[in-house]
């Protein structure tokens, strides 16, 4: 990696008014007096840093006058989310890890900047709950603790009644209530998991703690021990944040092992 070349390129990002030239360029071809109305700057501000972005290759004067993004700067642009999610995150992040995360869903961490956070165990808990509930197609989850709190079951259950595909991946020795067996039991669960509606998987992995649906998401990172905090989310009902954790998700579900109940930790 050439490390010179990358920090001048960093360099010029490293500008308010430079980005907000990018994204304005993003949207519309622009020229100098445009761009200073737009951004309540002055002419000659913004003929110095479009004059920077032009020689580093972001952006490109068109015959018309118009400044647009180049190639290159249109995916400098769209990488750019990914760290702007980290560093807004960065305090959340020195009491978590990505470690177990695979590359290649670090490099679209971006996808989940547009969330709100969820602090506290009974917050964490009640989101989980409406998650369930505004489900209409489907509902995916990855679950080291598993809640069988009646509210929660009995919305799971209505769920299963009207027909909503679940399928759940379980951490090998992910702690479950000792009500368990009679709550599934006394659910009928097990007639839906005959029906293919309830699917069950197990991972050997740690992995994320994830609840996902055809209408919103929630990331539970791991600390900094590896296990799911289960105290603090991450939840939206953004397009592209719950793209991400259906990937995820579908990723994790290929690279799982058959259910067994024996491996659950009571």
């Amino acid at each position: 990696m050439d490390s010179t070349k990358t920090a001048s390129d960093f360099l010029e990002l490293a500008s308010e008014q430079r980005l907000n030239i990018l994204n304005n360029l993003s949207k519309k071809k622009l020229n100098i007096s445009k761009l200073a109305k737009l951004l309540e700057a002055t002419n000659p501000e913004i003929h110095r840093n479009v004059g920077r972005l032009s020689k580093n290759g972001l952006i490109i004067k068109i015959p018309d006058g118009n400044y647009e993004l180049t190639t290159f700067g249109q995916l400098v642009l769209k990488l750019i989310p990914s760290i702007s999610f980290l560093s807004d995150n960065k305090h959340f992040f020195n009491t978590h890890m990505l470690e177990n995360i695979e590359k290649k869903f670090i490099q679209r961490i971006g996808s989940l900047q547009n969330h709100k956070k969820i602090k506290g165990y009974v917050k964490v808990l009640e989101q989980w709950k409406k998650i369930h509930e505004n489900s209409e197609k489907f509902i995916y989850n990855i679950l080291s603790e598993v809640p069988y709190s009646n509210d929660i079951v009995d919305v799971i259950s209505d769920r299963l009644q009207n027909n909503i595909y679940i399928k759940s991946i379980f951490l090998e020795n992910a702690i479950i209530s000792e009500d368990r067996k009679k709550i599934f039991e006394k659910k009928q669960f097990q007639k839906y998991v005959i029906a293919g509606v309830l699917e069950r998987k197990m991972h050997s992995k740690k992995i994320l703690g994830l609840l996902v649906t055809d209408k919103e998401a929630g990331i539970l990172f791991q600390n900094k021990e590896g296990d799911p905090d289960l105290s603090e989310m991450l939840s939206s009902v953004d397009e592209e944040f719950r793209e991400w954790c259906l990937d995820y998700f579908e990723e994790s579900w290929k690279n799982s092992t058959s259910f067994q109940e024996s491996k659950l930790k009571e």
